[in-house]
């Protein structure tokens, strides 16, 4: 039995294990390591250290299905609905852009993370393993030994990299080797912007009174976006206190990328009391940097995935490849 192994346990590496497993039931042996210590790449839900059961999504806000991509991944959309993961965004978002008015917003009840465990449970008997950092690549006889921080190679017939492209890059051992000088071209040329998140943790007593769900702020140089993330995902509750999230501007992200987070925190916290200046002191506060936050300029031609070797098989995917949504995602996991 083929043992196939997925790095990346975000929406590109989720789905291309939960697709491997419906199309090759009982011919593979499917391992999914992730560098983080859970699943969800930049689809990732925190959960405050005082109380589990107020979350907050760092990364992707919501989905929005153009009138294509809702028709062509219309199964996709239709499978999450009818287990309740994605519902209709129907509270307020302050200075949306509408690009397209046939666009379909939705947000995820249980955090954006639960579209990426749903796809992990559906890819079942999966190996997935968490504090996997790969930094080697070897070619090994029939297939690949595949190195790990802190930890013993391991042998794979077939290795899916989903990674950021700059992460690939970066791996040693035969990677480099087997890429072609016009693929390396054009992995160098994809681009990531980068920013700072913020989640804000309150307790179960606490009000924030704003007249909306989730705001795009125009005139601050730092904030570019703010959600009361309960409110947005329509979960309003007594028993659990609502979390708030702020997105930094890009500008800001990049002049700020290199600096410690506990540096940067509080300069955003000190431009969110300028924008909200009632919101109340949190109970607890996570800050994450995206480094690789959204896709700029994708791998040319955008072809989902690119083969480094196919006797035995190196693949890479994920939203570089294509575009830095979810049907983008989709797109690359079918390819």
């Amino acid at each position: 039995m083929s043992r196939v192994l997925i790095v990346g346990a975000g929406l590109t590496g989720s789905l291309c294990a939960s697709l491997l497993r419906r199309e090759l039931p009982n011919k593979v042996n499917i391992v999914v390591w992730d560098k983080s210590r859970g699943a969800g790449g930049r689809m990732s839900t925190s959960r405050s250290p005082n109380d589990p059961s107020c979350t907050v999504d760092l990364g992707a806000q919501y989905i929005s299905a153009t009138p294509y991509y809702a028709r062509i991944h219309s199964s996709f959309y239709e499978e999450l609905l009818a287990q309740d993961i994605l519902k209709l965004l129907v509270a307020p978002v302050e200075g949306m852009m509408l690009k397209e008015e046939e666009i379909v917003n939705y947000v995820t009840p249980h955090g954006v993370s639960s579209i990426i465990k749903h796809y992990l449970r559906e890819s079942a008997g999966a190996e997935v393993l968490y504090d996997r950092h790969v930094t080697h690549i070897h070619r090994k006889d029939t297939g690949w030994e595949v190195c790990r921080k802190g930890g013993m190679p391991e042998r794979f017939d077939i290795v899916v990299l989903t990674m950021p492209v700059p992460q690939i890059l970066q791996l040693q051992g035969d990677v480099e080797s087997l890429m072609g000088e016009n693929q390396r071209r054009m992995l160098e040329a994809v681009s990531y912007s980068s920013r700072y998140a913020l989640g804000l943790f309150y307790k179960a007593d606490t009000r924030i009174d704003v007249p909306w769900a989730a705001k795009y702020v125009s005139n601050n140089p730092c904030i570019r976006f703010i959600a009361i993330d309960d409110k947005k995902r329509n979960l309003a509750s007594k028993k659990c206190g609502p979390s708030v999230v702020v997105h930094t501007s890009v500008p800001f992200g990049i002049q700020h990328l290199e600096e410690e987070k506990d540096v940067v925190q509080p300069i955003i916290l000190e431009e969110l009391e300028k924008v909200m200046p009632d919101l109340p002191q949190p109970d607890s506060i996570k800050c994450q940097k995206w480094r690789y936050s959204q896709v700029t300029r994708s791998v040319a031609d955008c072809p989902g995935q690119m083969i480094l070797h196919s006797q035995p098989l190196l693949v890479c995917g994920g939203d570089g490849f294509t575009h830095s949504n979810f049907d983008g995602c989709i797109e690359s996991a079918l390819k």
